[in-house]
């Protein structure tokens, strides 16, 4: 299938009909398929991230980081079915849907143009959502109060994550403009990436810096969940159990381990040494760039750009992360890989390098400016909605925990083990 088709079949899935006008039959086995990756990327989201945040962290702040998580995800879960997924894809306008879906209301018993219920589409597309604010709580780490962190959590689902995923996924503007994302490049990683970096700004470095974290143990069984976990990001993102959904997890998995091996190389070469939890950061990396592209390219399109998303972003984080205290590397990982990714899309979706290829009316030339313009506009709108929401909840909740808190850890200051300032 040619990458401007495949395009467009995503634009009409996105196009919301009434329930009574479905006549497609529901598959079972589509359906099962849905679910399973929307548990895969809770997987991801809960024990995963929460996990190799916490072993990322200071060992007095390591509860805090894993409760903080589990808030962020209740109050994301809940902002999406409220309104989330209606402002994303009910019918509405270029910027923004409509308010058809409020409250889960008028979902239509299959989800038009696909063989599943739209409610298995529903909780299949809140995970994304999860993902993303899920690793902005690694970002700024052992400094941020909950009692902050949660109404952000949901404005920034309202100001960034809703108009970037309408834009691109639901047929919206950018999408109008060319801008191809298949499973999240730009929607999930670039968004995090750049809304990390963002918060780490405002927010400021850490007084003591960890430079390393309590518990690589803890910090590479979480990667490995989330490593396991995305897979149901791209993987259901073919929107069936069909061949593309294969071509997507064996392309997934290729640029993973492609990108683990460079950046153990890279290690080795910058450092003397390799580090334990490198190897799943640069597989990190690889998931994060292919992500964009999965069912889009060939096999060694795959490896490729995984393993130029390790160097890119390993030598990015030799210079960034001197300047910025982003200690779990959402910025350098995300952002960047995510960015990497995108950019390399039309050139490995060339037929010569195994890809699906273009129609006649799209050239490379072009392909590549429309990814470049979505790259910057999605960049620069994370970061100044990221602000946007951070410094309005900072009227009312101050951000950061006092000098106290933060050096007597956030786990056990105040409240013994419970110690959420939420004031």
């Amino acid at each position: 299938m040619r990458l401007p088709s495949i395009l467009s079949f995503l634009v009409m899935l996105a196009a919301p009909q009434a329930a009574f006008a479905q006549v497609a039959v529901a598959d079972s086995g589509d359906t099962g398929w849905m679910i399973l990756c929307a548990l895969l990327m809770l997987v991801a989201a809960l024990p995963g991230l929460m996990l190799r945040h916490a072993g990322q962290t200071n060992v007095r702040n390591a509860l805090s980081v894993m409760t903080q998580g589990t808030g962020v995800m209740a109050v994301v879960s809940l902002g999406w079915a409220i309104v989330g997924y209606s402002l994303v894809y009910a019918p509405g306008s270029d910027l923004l849907g409509g308010g058809a879906n409020i409250l889960l209301a008028n979902l239509g018993q299959l989800r038009d143009g696909l063989t599943v219920p739209e409610s298995a589409f529903v909780l299949f597309q809140m995970g994304p959502a999860l993902i993303a604010v899920s690793l902005l709580v690694g970002a700024v780490a052992e400094r941020i109060r909950i009692g902050w962190l949660l109404p952000f959590a949901f404005l920034w689902l309202l100001l960034v994550y809703v108009p970037v995923a309408h834009a691109i996924w639901a047929g919206g503007w950018l999408a109008n403009l060319g801008v191809m994302d298949f499973a999240g490049g730009l929607v999930v990683h670039m968004v995090a990436g750049f809304s990390a970096l963002a918060l780490t700004l405002i927010a400021g470095a850490r007084r003591e810096r960890s430079n390393a974290g309590h518990s690589a143990v803890l910090s590479i069984t979480g990667s490995a969940l989330v490593w396991i976990g995305l897979s149901g990001l791209v993987g259901g993102w073919a929107l069936g159990a069909t061949d593309a959904a294969a071509t997507a997890l064996l392309n997934y998995h290729f640029a993973a381990c492609a990108a683990a091996l460079v950046w153990a190389l890279l290690d080795r070469l910058l450092g003397a040494r390799s580090s334990a939890t490198g190897v799943p950061s640069g597989a990190l990396a690889g998931i994060a760039a292919i992500s964009a592209s999965a069912a889009l390219v060939g096999t060694g399109g795959a490896m490729m750009i995984g393993a130029i998303a390790a160097l890119v972003c390993r030598l990015g984080a030799s210079i960034i992360n001197r300047r910025v205290d982003d200690n779990a590397s959402i910025f350098i990982i995300h952002g960047l890989g995510g960015a990497t990714g995108v950019l390399l899309l039309p050139l490995f979706a060339l037929p010569l390098l195994g890809g699906v290829g273009f129609d006649a009316n799209i050239s490379l030339s072009g392909a590549l400016t429309s990814q470049a313009i979505g790259l910057v506009i999605v960049a620069l709108w994370a970061m100044v909605g990221s602000a946007i929401a951070a410094l309005t909840v900072s009227i009312i909740i101050p951000m950061r925990v006092d000098a106290q808190t933060e050096a007597e850890g956030l786990d056990a200051a105040q409240h013994g083990q419970q110690g959420w300032d939420f004031r």
